[in-house]
């Protein structure tokens, strides 16, 4: 039975930047992955590196977000350079389109209330028309303005899972698939994971499977309130450049192609799709951008976020397991790098960071006042 110092539950993007990192401070570390019967969450997001909205009414979450966004900058050219891999990282900034007036007012309170919770660690701009258009000139007339911040980008998420993947193995890690994690038991002082065929024993676990978390977590003294959120996404054939900059909906690849998506349903565990929505999604971007309205849509998928009841991630460390760890989140390409470069080092043992302390699951937990 293999040994390591860690065992990293989840081969996604949030178990793969963690183990990155958790590498590089010189852990001998296995991922244990599931394998391609998983959801993929990882294998079907936007790719947004987002920050707007993000935290409003838990602003540490926005200082959480806007931190992972500064150290984009160092993440992005470190994988190139170990691995030779460019995962499209651009640093842009973002929009989010208002269609009507109203929109817009609306879009605005939200921005003031962020940026008054974090006492204005997050900047914003409103754009009318006239600024959006000259900072996106496909833009449609039937568009009141947007909001836009500077700290907004994407990248390319299938690139970014293979370079991490690629990164573990350059820093000594490994990466198994085989099955879900079933079990997970104390040995001595420390675990032992079981799966069909497989034994591996670690000194401390990280559980970061997704919604496969609801079930692990428990077995090591920790609570998982996770619920799946479906997305759909199109994918349109390669085209000339025609925005710069992402939008929440709308984005350009380095390829060429566009990706329109960003639904929201509650379908349970059914990640396929439907074509009203798809429909949906069309029209809204041709609202948009009417250029786009020759374009061809080449595929389509549906995939499932990974959503705790405030949207806001979990992490946390076992009191009754000490040495279990648990990271939950839908924002794995945005808090890659902070996974990577400030949640890892706490794992392997250095100081928590300030953000995080108040994201663990006791945040769920209401208490009722008796009376008399």
């Amino acid at each position: 039975m293999a040994n390591y110092d860690f065992a990293v539950v989840g081969g996604g993007l949030v178990g793969s930047a963690i183990a990155y990192g958790l590498c590089g401070e010189g852990h001998r570390v296995v991922v244990m992955d599931e394998g391609d019967v998983a959801y993929r969450a990882s294998r079907g997001n936007f790719g947004l590196v987002w920050i707007q909205s993000k935290g409003l009414g838990m602003p540490n979450y926005s200082d959480w977000s806007q931190s992972s966004s500064r150290l984009w900058l160092e993440l992005a050219p470190e994988l190139k350079a170990l691995t030779g891999i460019d995962v499209q990282h651009q640093r842009s900034g973002g929009v989010h389109i208002c269609h009507t007036e109203r929109e817009w007012l609306q879009r605005r309170e939200t921005m003031d209330r962020l940026s008054r919770e974090t006492e204005g660690r997050f900047h914003f701009e409103m754009l009318d028309h006239r600024a959006l258009a000259s900072l996106v000139p496909a833009i449609g007339d039937d568009v009141f303005g947007a909001s836009w911040t500077p700290m907004d980008g994407h990248a390319n998420p299938l690139y970014l899972l293979r370079a991490l993947h690629a990164g573990i193995h350059q820093r000594g890690g490994e990466y198994r698939r085989g099955g879900p994690v079933r079990r997970i038991a104390r040995d001595g002082g420390g675990f032992r994971l079981e799966r069909d065929g497989e034994s591996v024993h670690c000194q401390r676990v990280v559980l970061a499977a997704g919604l496969g978390n609801r079930g692990l977590a428990e077995q090591v003294g920790l609570e998982a309130p996770l619920l799946p959120n479906r997305g759909e996404v199109m994918i349109t054939e390669r085209v000339a450049p025609l925005l710069d900059i992402p939008t929440t909906y709308l984005r350009q690849t380095g390829e060429g192609s566009l990706q329109v998506g960003d639904s929201h349903e509650d379908v349970g565990m059914n990640d396929g799709t439907r074509t009203e929505v798809l429909a949906d999604i069309a029209q809204r971007a041709l609202r948009a951008f009417p250029r786009l309205r020759d374009v061809r849509i080449v595929r389509s998928w549906g995939a499932l976020r990974v959503m705790t009841p405030d949207g806001c991630p979990i992490y946390q460390a076992s009191v009754t397991h000490p040495g279990a760890y648990l990271a939950c989140c839908h924002s794995g390409v945005t808090l890659a790098a902070a996974h990577a470069k400030r949640l890892a080092p706490w794992i392997g043992g250095g100081e928590c960071p300030e953000e995080i302390v108040p994201l663990t699951a006791e945040r769920f937990h209401v208490r009722v006042s008796e009376t008399a």
